[in-house]
Parts: structure tokens; sequence; C-alpha cells
């Protein structure tokens, strides 16, 4: 289907990029993208996703929304306050681009609706806060050959991944089981560095819909806001792996 003027007006300045152009347009809005947590890394993953064009985008959070979100959860507004994240942002990205279609969904991501809602959508971005539900998407994206982008922040850090279940180093490969929690109330993080690394996560999906072959693969970034540094470090493949590895197959067959 080509492109209305409104959309080429729009899309305008992408559509200029030869590596877009009209059929990477026409790429992005057959795409359908599911971002599970609407806070601090999905806020900016999704905003740039539902500008890009992106045409179905899921958005999964149980979560309210709170005064200590406002400061980086750039999806709500105060006038959200108490409302469900879901929801507050769903509206957000409608306004955005009444173009696209996209699907709130009002609940946690668990193992039992997982692998149905996780089979309607092309790439999962992780913008969960928590180690469960990290581990938990890594485990479900792999059953289901999904492909996703981890990321993760802390005080002035942020990393991210992309996983291309059963090719590249996936989530487990890197962090095998969750760290001990620690008690006392959260400190930070600054507000604009989950906007750095939700942005990343939006531009690998938006790289993966596009057919880009270079993604953050193998590769964890890391970016420290400060001391404004940022790396790479390389991960592979472990043979050992409890999810990807042998043992990992292993026990998927015995199932």
């Amino acid at each position: 289907m080509r492109l209305s003027a409104e959309e080429r007006a729009r899309y305008a300045r992408q559509l200029a990029l030869p590596e877009i152009g009209e059929a990477g347009q026409q790429r992005l809005a057959a795409g359908r993208v599911l971002v599970v947590g609407a806070g601090g890394l999905g806020s900016p993953a999704a905003l740039y996703l539902a500008a890009a064009g992106v045409g179905t985008l899921g958005i999964v959070d149980g979560d309210v929304v709170d005064a200590s979100n406002l400061q980086r959860q750039i999806l709500h507004p105060t006038a959200s306050l108490g409302q469900p994240k879901a929801l507050s942002a769903a509206a957000t990205l409608r306004a955005i681009n009444p173009g696209i279609e996209v699907r709130p969904l009002v609940a946690r991501l668990t193992a039992g609706d997982g692998p149905a809602l996780l089979a309607n959508y092309d790439f999962i971005i992780d913008a969960t806060d928590n180690f469960a539900s990290k581990f938990l998407i890594a485990d479900l994206c792999h059953a289901a050959g999904k492909p996703y982008s981890h990321a993760g922040i802390a005080r002035f850090c942020g990393q991210a991944l992309t996983v291309l279940p059963g090719r590249t180093a996936c989530y487990r490969c890197v962090f095998e089981a969750p760290p001990a929690t620690s008690d006392g109330p959260p400190q930070g993080p600054l507000g604009a560095v989950p906007g750095v690394v939700g942005a990343i996560q939006a531009t690998e999906a938006l790289k993966f819909l596009l057919g880009a072959a270079s993604l953050l693969t193998d590769r964890l970034f890391v970016y420290d806001a400060w001391r404004l540094t940022a790396r790479c470090v390389r991960v592979a493949r472990r043979a050992d792996c409890p999810l990807c590895g042998k043992a990992g197959h292993k026990r998927s067959e015995d199932a």
C-alpha cells in the first residue's frame, strides 16, 4: 500500500534516508512491537516507536502513575496521576500519532499469558524495572523465538543488549541468576538516563523491523551518564547457559 500525502509529510525525514525510503516506512507500518513496562525505559522507547510510524504498539503494565514517576516517565503527564500506566501511555501515544494502533494491557506479564501475548508481535522491548520480570521475558522470548531488547538502569548508569534467540548471546548468558535484593529506598535514577537507554531500545526495534544487520547483539552497551562514558562489552553464547546452552536445550526436550 502506497503512503498517503499525510504520511509522506509526517515521515519525510525518514523517507529521505536511503536505508529507509518508502519501502522501509511501509515495513515499519506493518511492524508490531510489544513494550513491557510503561515506565522510565518504556516511555522514550514507545514514544519514538510511535513517532516513527510503527503500525502496532502493545503496552503492558499493571501499575498506576505515581508522583515519583513523573521525574523520568515522560509518557505520563501530571493529570494522569492515579491512572493505570498502560492507559495513560496509550492516550499519549495516540496523541503523538493517531495513525497507529496502540493496544494497552493493564496487567503484569506472566508465564501463563505470556506466550499468547508474544505471539502477536515481531519484537519485544523489556522495559521492566525488576529482575524477576527480566528473567521471565528472556525465558518467554527464547521459548517463542522472539527477538528482544533488554535494558536496565540504576542511578546514573544503564545497559542494553539485543537478543536473537538461538543465534546470539541471551540475557541468561550474561546474567545467569538474579542478584540478591537490597533493602532500603531506591536511589535514582537520574531521569535522563532511561531516556538515553530507552531510545537505544527503540532504535534496535526499528532496525530489526527494517532488516538491518548491525544490531546490538553479542555486545552489552554500558552507559555512565555521570562520567559521560559509553562502551560495548563483548559477550558470547555460553554452552553452559541454563536457557540457550546445551543444558537448556536438554531441559526443553525433557519437558
